[in-house]
């Protein structure tokens, strides 16, 4: 069943988000990781794509091991990145052997030690072209069944001058063909509320899945906020640095994580996405605290 099935049963779906592995030590945790969150019965994991092709070998093997060896739908990254149109579409048509049909379809960021974004000569520029393209080679090889993600932006959303952009930016997403959202981090129900409201108004139909991440140490919190752009809320940063030890300090962002989650089920989302960081315990410490297993 794909993730746009899953999502028409309007039933709130429990998913992962997971990064593929770097070095061997890592790729043994990320094995005793998985084996863990799949115990927890997930809806779909999401594997994370690196720019560049980074990570594509790696991604592929993520991608591989759930669907084989857990029988989880794996939702499977990609980006415009540093890739030309032919890249990205060899990419497709490789998930695409192996039995995938959920992506998510992302513009990505630049790579690093480049300021700005700038698209390969011979590449895409925008989501909705990726979107488009991911349609397109579906259809040549005859799938019509494709389920593709798209991100969302809450926390940018209640800023003016990103407002009617980012909406403008989700609509042609949809129009392209894009099945369901997955927002980046917030920290604000409002944030999203706001959001999924405007979105309705500007006839954006999609579902739009919220992001949590558990912070469990004060470091992760601030290294969060870099690589986001979203600043961590001060109280989560100071019950972090107030904890007496790793224990207390999981213990207190979970708690944050679980007050944003059931607030959001609470307001009408259709699932929570938790973010990992390839480690099993803040995750299903937030699991235990929500109502969806």
């Amino acid at each position: 069943m794909t993730i746009r099935e899953l999502l028409s049963a309007r039933k709130p779906t429990l998913s992962y988000e997971l990064f593929p592995p770097r070095t061997p030590a890592a790729e043994s945790t990320l094995e005793a990781t998985m084996r863990m969150l799949v115990d927890t019965d997930p809806d779909f994991i999401s594997i994370t794509y690196g720019a560049a092709g980074a990570t594509r070998d790696t991604s592929r093997g993520v991608v591989q091991k759930l669907a084989s060896s857990h029988t989880i739908p794996p939702l499977a990254h990609l980006t415009c990145v540093d890739q030309s149109r032919d890249e990205v579409i060899q990419v497709i048509e490789e998930y695409l052997e192996e039995g995938v049909l959920d992506f998510l379809a992302l513009r990505g960021d630049p790579p690093a030690g480049q300021a700005d974004w700038q698209p390969h000569p011979d590449g895409l520029r925008y989501a909705h072209e990726l979107v488009t393209l991911l349609r397109q080679v579906a259809h040549a090889h005859g799938i019509d069944n494709l389920s593709i993600g798209v991100a969302a932006f809450p926390a940018q959303h209640v800023l003016p001058q990103w407002r009617d952009q980012g909406l403008q930016v989700l609509r042609s997403k949809q129009d392209a063909g894009a099945d369901f959202a997955i927002t980046q981090v917030f920290y604000d129900i409002g944030h999203y509320t706001s959001l999924v409201e405007d979105a309705r108004a500007e006839g954006i139909t999609i579902p739009i899945i919220p992001e949590v991440m558990p912070l469990v140490t004060a470091q992760r919190a601030h290294r969060a906020a870099q690589i986001t752009g979203v600043a961590t809320p001060a109280e989560i940063i100071a019950d972090l640095e107030a904890a007496e030890d790793n224990a207390t300090a999981r213990a207190a962002g979970v708690a944050h994580a679980a007050r944003l989650s059931c607030g959001l089920l609470d307001a009408g989302a259709p699932g929570i996405h938790v973010i990992t960081f390839n480690k099993h315990e803040a995750a299903m410490d937030l699991v235990t605290e929500l109502p969806l297993r």
